[in-house]
């Protein structure tokens, strides 16, 4: 493969491209919570020379993968630097305070944006506006994911939000298929997986909302029977906003059990690499004997780690909700 590794030094306007002195290239996404990272380790040579907040793409036979800034340098006695970088979602990490009211994910997306001069690409209309969103004091990548999560329990839709060099972005994963099939036949060198109702396994969903006129609380619960009497009751508790109505409560309490109560099956799959495709995206899983299932379907990336290493690119990724 072919790789550039652009370094623009702010100070200077110097432009440095690594890539000849570069032993390694790490590259990660995460569907939630997380910025994407790129981590690379090079061998000081001539004058080359570079700090924190400096400019860097990183190019894969003439494909960008990543563009961010660096963020951290570890240099030993050598000369050797590891060196990590993030894009812009790092950025939110800030903790900030919100009330918002009757808004879709992708408006209280734009507002955090726009109040910390951060660029959008493209919002989708998630048509879902939530009630209320009252955050103090959090950080706004959570106030974020707490809006798309929402988002999800009273819709149904998985919602991705992502960097790329033109901006933040906000897509429905059904809107980001790969046209990539992996399977044991077909790129995957090696996979687990993965069957539990440990952590993420509802089959009663408890959501609870505080009355001011009576000073109790009001109880709306919705619960699969045959499901409880399968793996014992598993109960999710949640207090909901004074904002939303009977309706609205009791529509999402059915909702995030249809979402929740199932048996979680997730496979984590070394492969030969293939360039884009990342966290959030839909890509076709074909492997069979797979446990107690013929696996041939669309599943979602939770997380992507792509390794480049001269003519070497392999990738490891985490699906999930198979």
């Amino acid at each position: 493969m072919i790789y550039k590794l652009i370094i623009t030094e702010k100070r200077t306007g110097y432009v440095w491209d690594c890539a000849a002195i570069t032993e390694k290239v790490e590259y990660t996404t995460e569907r939630t919570g997380s910025p994407g990272t790129l981590k690379f380790t090079l061998i000081k040579a001539g004058d080359i020379s570079f700090v924190e907040g400096d400019e860097v793409v990183f190019y894969a036979d003439g494909q960008r993968v990543f563009y961010g800034w660096v963020f951290t340098k570890n240099k030993d006695r050598w000369g050797v630097i590891d060196v990590t970088c993030y894009d812009r979602i790092r950025y939110l990490k800030a903790n900030a305070s919100y009330n918002f009211y009757g808004l879709t994910a992708g408006e209280i997306i734009a507002q955090i944006a726009e109040d910390f001069e951060l660029p959008i690409s493209e919002i989708e209309n998630t048509n879902y506006k939530i009630p209320s969103l009252i955050e103090q004091d959090q950080s706004c990548i959570d106030i974020i994911n707490e809006a798309i999560n929402q988002t999800l329990l009273n819709t149904g839709t998985v919602y991705v939000f992502f960097d790329t060099p033109d901006g933040l972005c906000l897509k429905a994963a059904s809107n980001m298929v790969s046209d990539v099939i992996l399977g044991d036949r077909s790129l995957v060198t090696d996979y687990t997986y993965k069957t539990d109702i440990d952590k993420q396994t509802y089959n009663s969903v408890k959501l609870v909302k505080p009355n001011e006129e009576t000073g109790r609380a009001d109880v709306y619960e919705a619960y699969d029977s045959d499901n409880i009497k399968r793996w014992g009751l598993l109960r999710l508790y949640q207090q909901v906003d004074g904002d939303m109505n009977e309706a609205q409560i009791k529509e999402r309490a059915e909702a995030t059990l249809t979402y929740y109560n199932r048996r979680l099956r997730t496979l984590s799959l070394e492969s030969i690499g293939v360039l884009g495709l990342n966290a959030g995206q839909m890509v076709y899983i074909n492997i069979e004997n797979l446990g107690d299932i013929d696996l041939a379907k669309y599943v979602l990336i939770d997380r992507a780690s792509h390794t480049f290493e001269s003519d070497k690119h392999e990738m490891s990724l985490d699906l999930y909700a198979i």
